[in-house]
């Protein structure tokens, strides 16, 4: 899809209802599912943190996904493919901000070089205790990304009609920090396997672009 094109559709999700959950457990091992039913987020003190899924035009003008794929380290987010941000600071005014912030340091897009068009739903990760707000956001005019080269091992950008395509969602057997060997919802983008909480975000995002064209 054209980017030109992608633009005036992004522009009428700033008033559609979030899908939320119900988009979120499209994504969701049964475990994590049920993990959340019988436990309260607010309990447990969670983390802040906040992402940006930023969408632009690549050389053809063709929309593009920016996602990148993190460090190995000794962490239960290690190698895994997700959207640029990271934790809340003392700093941040609100986790827009923070999002904005961390999408500048990890992938080098200026603050205001963003087109924030909507705040997505939450998804709380049990494994790191986190409760992330995403945020989708256009950048029109890009300029070559700089990886943070001590967080980010790769920049992954993501042709938006293999994001759309059906066909790029899979059922694969993972071994997560709470559970071995399960069957887990996911996407296969540009080789890897987009699973855990990017993949909720994304099909919350996949959602309302259905619903908008």
């Amino acid at each position: 899809m054209d980017f030109k094109e992608f633009y005036e559709l992004a522009l009428k999700l700033k008033n559609l209802p979030l899908p939320g959950e119900y988009s979120h457990h499209k994504m969701s091992p049964e475990l994590r599912i049920q993990w959340l039913k019988e436990n309260k987020i607010t309990d447990v003190n969670p983390k802040r943190a906040g992402v940006m899924a930023l969408f632009y035009p690549d050389f053809q003008e063709k929309t593009r996904l920016l996602l990148i794929l993190r460090k190995a380290y000794e962490g239960v987010h290690s190698n895994q493919i997700a959207f640029p941000g990271g934790k809340e600071e003392h700093s941040d005014k609100n986790l827009l901000e923070t999002a904005l912030r961390e999408t500048y340091e990890e992938v080098g897009v200026a603050p205001d070089a963003i087109e924030v068009i909507k705040e997505l739903s939450e998804v709380y990760i049990p494994p790191s205790n986190f409760l992330v707000r995403p945020f989708m956001g256009l950048y029109p005019n890009p300029q070559p990304f700089v990886r943070e080269e001590q967080e980010v091992e790769r920049i992954v950008e993501v042709n938006l009609m293999e994001f759309l395509d059906e066909g790029n969602l899979i059922m694969e057997q993972l071994s997560t920090s709470y559970a071995k060997n399960i069957n887990v919802p996911a996407y296969r983008l540009n080789g890897y396997t987009v699973w855990g909480a990017t993949a909720m975000m994304l099909s919350e995002i996949r959602e309302l672009l259905q619903q908008a064209l």
